[in-house]
């Protein structure tokens, strides 16, 4: 799971702070939407082909830990 979550990153200095997948400017809230607007994670990769099928996971992961109190921006 830490491996997953190491796929996101906060840098101040990238989209003002605001977790992005790790070497991207894609933030984690965009997969969220993608997935919540009917995407599957196959179609959210096929839409951004620089992402791969864990990396979308990873998002996924982080928002789920986010909302639960256990990740802290």
């Amino acid at each position: 799971m830490k491996e997953l979550l190491d796929r996101i990153v906060v840098d101040p200095n990238i989209l003002v702070g605001k977790p992005v997948i790790k070497d991207t400017r894609i933030p984690a809230y965009l997969i969220i939407e993608l997935i919540a607007g009917d995407m599957t994670i196959k179609d959210v990769v096929k839409e951004y082909p620089e992402l791969r099928e864990d990396v979308v996971k990873a998002a996924l992961l982080y928002t789920s830990k986010l909302l639960e109190g256990e990740i802290t921006n």
